[in-house]
Order: structure tokens, then sequence, then C-alpha cells
């Protein structure tokens, strides 16, 4: 088993979970890449990426409830988070996930709680994106994300690059001018759905993201590899496409200094500002993306 597939196994192991959420220093390490627990933790990391002209998608952690009541709760959640973005004004939309209003339960009661985001959404003219899960999700996910923008105009979602399906998902999505997100995928999956190498799931991503630089509506391009960023710099630059037409996307504390060097040559960038009590399988998915984010994390438990 890879160092990859190990970490991603632990974000699902319980007894790893209670030991770093209750050890001080894996906590306090953990504030690299998470903003805090509550959302006014989220609003302050905004208010300082702002400053240097990045804007962000707040993140609510958690997902899979198990009732009708926590979905309720997770929907007051994210509507809390919309009104307090229109309050104070910071230049902030939000990410979403669909486990978390209840899909689990019924559609029907994740679809309730998704309108009502989005109406809320709507009358504030912040955009929402519905984040994309484990592939037992992907179908539901499009689906949902494609009845959402024939009502509500502000509303996109995310399409993976490690899995096989993407490519015709995405020609749906664009048909239907849905903004999307593209990222390479941060969940363990099986070889019958997924591409396995880095090369294939790289290779794919250039593919996809070609076709939404070409096509797409104001889509995000998630990543935070120089040689993929590279890339859609110079296919911008050679097909005529305004540096305007698409954003950048990175995670909290990772690679501050490429967010900031792509503003200053012009380009939108967005980071992606995860906040809640439920980091653990959130930062355990970022170790397991990059090593460095890793190594950073076992080198400062020892300071």
């Amino acid at each position: 088993m890879s160092l990859k597939d190990t970490l991603l196994s632990l974000a699902d192991n319980p007894k790893m979970r209670e030991f770093v959420v209750q050890n001080k220093l894996t906590r306090g390490v953990s504030r690299r890449f998470v903003a805090g627990e509550v959302l006014d933790d989220a609003i302050q990391a905004t208010r300082m990426m702002n400053k240097k002209s990045i804007q962000t998608a707040l993140d609510l952690l958690g997902e899979n409830v198990s009732s009708e009541a926590e979905a309720r709760a997770s929907t007051q959640d994210y509507i809390n988070a919309i009104q307090l973005i229109h309050k104070t004004g910071i230049d902030a939309n939000i990410s979403i996930k669909l486990t978390a209003l209840g899909l689990d339960i019924s559609r029907e009661l994740c679809l309730e709680q998704l309108f009502q985001i989005l109406e809320q959404a709507k009358q504030a003219n912040i955009f929402v994106c519905i984040d994309m899960e484990g592939s037992a999700y992907t179908a539901q996910t499009i689906e949902i994300a494609l009845a959402a923008k024939e009502r509500f105009e502000q509303v996109g979602t995310v399409v993976q690059s490690y899995l096989y399906r993407t490519q015709s998902d995405l020609e749906k999505l664009i048909e239907q001018k849905v903004r999307v997100r593209l990222v390479k995928g941060a969940y363990k999956e099986p070889e019958n759905v997924a591409f396995q190498q880095k090369s294939s799931v790289d290779q794919n991503y250039l593919t996809l993201m070609k076709m939404l630089l070409a096509r797409g509506n104001f889509p995000a391009i998630a990543t935070h590899d120089e040689v993929i960023i590279d890339a859609a710099c110079a296919y911008v630059r050679d097909h005529g496409i305004s540096k305007t037409s698409f954003e950048f996307q990175m995670l909290y504390g990772i690679r501050r200094d490429l967010q900031e060097k792509l503003v200053q040559q012009g380009y939108n960038v967005r980071v992606y500002v995860p906040y809640g009590s439920q980091w653990y399988p959130y930062l355990m998915r970022r170790m397991a993306e990059r090593p460095a984010n890793l190594i950073f994390v076992v080198s400062n438990m020892w300071r």
C-alpha cells in the first residue's frame, strides 16, 4: 500500500481521528491548512486574503449527516455564512457538500435544503459551488447541479480528473453553462472508476482544462501543480483567451507564494478556506495529496 493510500485509509480511522483531534500539537499545526473551527475564523482569513487581492471560497467541513435535524442544522450554517459574507462585504463565495444536506437520507430532503441555500445566495448575489465527494455520489451530484442550474444562475459544481467518466460529465455541464471547478480528486477510488497513475490523472486534467478554458462559463482551475498552471497560462495566451474569463484556485495554507505571483501577473485567484470542527478527514486528504504537507506537519510537531 502506498503512502497516499495509507493516509486516505487513516482519514476514516476513528482511533487515529481521536488521537489527532485531541492532540494539542496536531490541532495547532492543522491551523496551517484550516482557518479555524468557527465561521468568524474563516471571515478573518478572508479579510487577510482580500488585502492581497485574493478571493476565497468558504468551506464548512463536515459531511454524511445521518439525521434530518443535522441536515437542517448544516443548511442553517451555510445560510449563516452567506449572510455574514453579505454583511461584512468580504469578497467570498461558499462551497457546500450534498451529504451535509441529507443526501444519504433522501434526495428530496437534500434538494429542499439546497434550494433554501440557493435562494438566500440569490438574494445576496453570492455564488454557491456544490462540492464533489466520493465516486458513489458523482452521478447524483452532477444531476442535482444541472437541476439547480435550471432554477438558479449562481450555482456550479466540481469535477475530478481522476475519474474515467468526467469528460462526459463535463460536456453536459458546459452545454448547460454550469460553472465548474476542476480538481484532480482527493478520495481513494478503485481501479474500475478512476485512473491510478498520477501521469494519467494529470493528462486527463490537461484535456479537461482546455475544454473549460475554451468553452466553459468562468471555470476554476484548481491546482498547485506549476506544470499545469504554466500550461493553462500558455493555452490562454496562445488562444487569445482573457485572463479575466477564469480563475485559478488553491487551498488555504498551500503555495502562498504562487498565489501572490499569479495575482501579480493579472490572473484571478481564489483560495479555498476550510473551517469547522470536522477538520481531521480534510487534513488527512491534504497530507495524502502532497508529501510536502506531511513533512510540514511532522516537522512542526516537534517545534
